[in-house]
Order: structure tokens, then sequence, then C-alpha cells
């Protein structure tokens, strides 16, 4: 942590500064995490020591409720899997994942004090609660979380008072930073990460966060590396400069992400992008031309949007696909004359389309809107976004699979482009998008030579049938149907 310094900005409270010079995709700290857990949903599917999603787990003999990946997964989570465990079968059974990981953080606490760990530069003690920022709701919420982490918490283990308790649910509630599964495609856990939380935030940010499911892999554990989250940097930072990362998804209007800042974190975002409102304009545009819309007809078409995203999210979770596809098609068609290209709820839709036509292997009209999002995203997002990044990796998978070979392979060097700078190039996702950056290479070389033979070989490996090759003609007349290019 030597790169970097806790320093006190106006109006922000604490804040991270840079030490020296950083280049775009340099690690500026890793961080392993304080406590974590594994959502209650995923509690059985999820390792709780690497938190990697894995077909088979072997699963803890004394309380049979945590899992892992093998023995050596399971012998590294014991020292937080100890109390826990034996908390668990005195309870008869496992508290949710807030009490869980409240739990967690109160036995590390017992064994080590509650000043600052190895690594960190602020302790527990010092993490903002935001408690007297609750509503009644939230305070409601707490006295329930309360009330079961007491009814959890062993009685031999070291007494906290209520005080100190509803800080810590108050710490977990603001601070809690979600860690994904190896592919980083869905949210598996919940962690705290002290140093992280002294990041402010910037709509606009230099850094990005990434979480590293470390690698238990390798035969000695000399070469075993630990979970962690990653602060990577997106641009040049010279020292002296504040390191800040975005808390919210930049894809909103800014009052969008202002609301949900104020409401989540419980400050007001003053961040450039946010006072000028840029790229507002990008995000709400319409058709320009002879043609202009009316403002009536834009708004009507908008709201007909928000009552579209609605129906197809509760048809997403019925599992009703081919209703979202036809969702997605009519409120495309009401769109497509009115909204600009890079108008966001023409892109919410463009985005869901894609990736449900692709789920349902209809990867031709897939690939159509996957482009036009990526298109649109291209010039609303940071160049080194990682949402950015994986969005263009997946708009590269389905040019791929509907055998656009040519649009594919430039989609997904793009994507790995982007990624070699957000993730690093020894993170699971940017080691799989450079195998089939090699791929699909190779696939191009292959097409631009000869395009019915790669069509051809394409379809075999597909169907995973032995591919029949024609044999080479010869000067003279040749039964088959194509001749060999000069």
């Amino acid at each position: 942590m030597e790169s970097v310094e806790v320093f006190t900005t106006e109006g922000k409270g604490r804040g991270l500064k840079a030490q020296k010079e950083f280049l775009p995709g340099d690690v500026i700290f890793a961080e392993p995490a304080y406590a974590a857990v594994v959502f209650d949903s995923l509690t059985h599917v999820i390792c709780h020591t690497c938190f990697k999603r894995q077909e088979r787990l072997h699963r803890c003999g004394q309380c049979k409720f945590a899992y892992y990946c093998d023995r050596t997964c399971q012998r590294a989570a014991w020292l937080n899997h100890k109390n826990e465990c034996s908390a668990i079968k005195r309870h008869g059974k496992a508290p949710t994942e807030n009490i869980r990981l409240a739990a967690r953080i109160m036995w590390k606490i017992e064994r080590e004090g509650s000043g600052l760990s190895e690594g960190c530069l602020v302790s527990i003690d010092d993490l903002q609660n935001h408690v007297d920022s609750f509503d009644e709701e939230e305070k409601k919420e707490l006295r329930a979380d309360v009330e079961s982490f007491l009814e959890f918490w062993p009685p031999h283990s070291q007494q906290f008072g209520m005080q100190y308790i509803s800080h810590i649910f108050g710490v977990i509630n603001c601070n809690g930073f979600t860690l994904s599964d190896q592919r980083g495609l869905q949210a598996v856990g919940v962690g705290i990460f002290p140093n992280l939380c002294q990041a402010n935030h910037d709509c606009w940010p230099n850094c990005t966060v990434i979480f590293n499911n470390g690698n238990h892999e390798a035969v000695r554990s000399m070469f075993h590396t630990q979970m962690r989250i990653e602060l990577r940097a997106l641009t040049k930072i010279s020292p002296g400069d504040e390191l800040t990362v975005s808390y919210v998804d930049f894809l909103n209007l800014s009052e969008e992400r202002r609301k949900q800042l104020k409401k989540q974190y419980y400050f007001d975002c003053t961040c450039e992008h946010c006072k000028k409102q840029i790229k507002d304009d990008l995000m709400l545009a319409v058709k320009e031309g002879e043609g202009k819309p009316s403002a009536e007809t834009v708004k009507e078409v908008i709201q007909f949007s928000k009552d579209t995203l609605e129906k197809i999210s509760k048809a997403r979770m019925e599992g009703l696909y081919h209703e979202v596809v036809k969702l997605c098609r009519e409120c495309l068609k009401k769109q497509e004359p009115v909204l600009g290209d890079t108008n966001i709820y023409l892109l919410r839709i463009l985005s869901i389309a894609s990736e449900v036509l692709s789920y349902l292997q209809m990867f031709e009209e897939a690939a159509d809107y996957a482009k036009r999002m990526v298109d649109g995203y291209l010039k609303i997002y940071h160049p080194n976004n990682a949402q950015l990044g994986m969005a263009v990796m997946r708009a590269g998978v389905t040019h791929w699979h509907a055998g656009l070979i040519e649009a594919g392979h430039g989609l997904i060097c793009k994507a790995y482009a982007i990624l070699l700078i957000t993730h690093g190039p020894s993170h699971p996702i940017t080691k799989d998008l450079e195998v089939m950056r090699v791929q699909t290479e190779m696939e191009l070389r292959m097409f631009q030579q000869n395009e019915f033979m790669y069509y051809k070989m394409r379809e075999a490996a597909l169907k995973n049938q032995k591919i029949q090759v024609m044999p080479e003609p010869s000067n003279e007349t040749s039964p088959g149907l194509f001749h060999k290019k000069e």
C-alpha cells in the first residue's frame, strides 16, 4: 500500500491519493477480503473460499452448510469457518448472508482486535456506517438484523454492544462489495475491503475495481494466489491525483445516477459529468433531419419503452423468453423511427434482445442487435470501461455463432484490448478471450483463403461430425463442384 495514501477531501471526507505515476492497466493495489460470504441462494453451488462456480463441491462434514472446490480450499477456509461451523450446528441452521458476514467480521475482531490489520489503511471501526441517515424502513431492517445476529451469536464468544453491532451492519450496508464467479458473469457473494472503501466515487473515474478469484490449482501451495480485489488504473495517473472509482453504471442519465447514489450511498454526486450533464444529450438522442419527431411523440415512445421494460422483467423472471423477444421486437418497431442510436431506452432493448436471442440460438438477429448496441455504447462509455469490454466480448461471441467471422474477430480483438486494461492478462475472462481471439484469427485466415471450405468445416465442427473433405481437383475435368483458386 506504499503507492497510495489516505487524505481528507473537502466535502467528501477521506479519499485515496496516488503516491506515484500509474499507466492504464497498472494494478495500484490488491486487497484480500476482510470478510466475505456467498449469497444465500448460491451456497451449494459456489465455493465458500474462492467463490468459483464448480459442478462438484465438497461439503463441510460438520455443519453440512459450507461447500468447497477441494481440500485445499477447505483448509484455507478453516480459520474463518471454524467459529461459523460450530455456531451453525448450535443454531440448527445457517442465518442470512448479512448475519453471516457480520459474524465473520466480529470473529475476526475477536481474534485480531478492531485496530489496523496488516496491509489496511483504515480499521473497521473507522469505516462509515451512515446509520444516522437510515430511513424508517432501513432502521426497521437494521433492528431485525441485530436481533437475528444476537440469536445466532454464540454466548461463549466475545460480546459486543448493540451500538457496535449496528455499526457493523451499517458498514456492510454501504460498503459491501459484490463478488462475482470466475467468469465475471454472475454476482455470487459480498465482501468487505477496508482499503477499497476509501476510494471516492466519480461517474467518469480514473480507476476500476476487478474481483480476482485467485488460483489454487498449482501443485505446490507456494504458487497459490489469494482471492482479492484489484484496483486498476484506467488512464494515466500522476502522483498526487485522487484515485476514483464508479459506484454505479454510467449508462444512466446524470439525474438518475445522482438519485441512485443518494439513496444507496447517502451523498450528492458533484462530479463534472453530473454537474455539466455530460453525455445526457447522447442518452436522450432522437432522430434528426426532416422527419424529426415532436416532443410529444418522443415522450410517448419513452413511456412505452419504460412500460415494455417492466413487462420484459416480469417475462424473464417467469422464463418466458419467446415473449421477451416479442416484446423487444414490438418496442424496437416503435423506437426506431423516433429515438437516436445512442438513446438509452433503445440501447436497453437492444441489449436484452441480443442476449435473449443468443440464448435461443437465433444468432443472426442477435448479432444485428448486438452490433447496434455496441456502436451506441462506444459513444457513451469511457473507452476503458469494464462493462463496455464485457458487452463487446458478448457481441463478438454472438457474431461468431452467427457465422460472421470478420465482424466477430474484430469485436473480440476490441474487447481483448479493453479487458487487458480493466482485468489484466492473468484474469480468467481475459485468458478465455485470448483463446477466442487466437481461434477467430485462425478461422478468419481460413475464411479469407477459401470461404466454402471454411463454412464446410465450421458446419461439421458445430455438428460434431467428421468433416468430408472433397478431393483436390486435378487439371482434368473434376467431378467436384468447385476448383482450387490460383
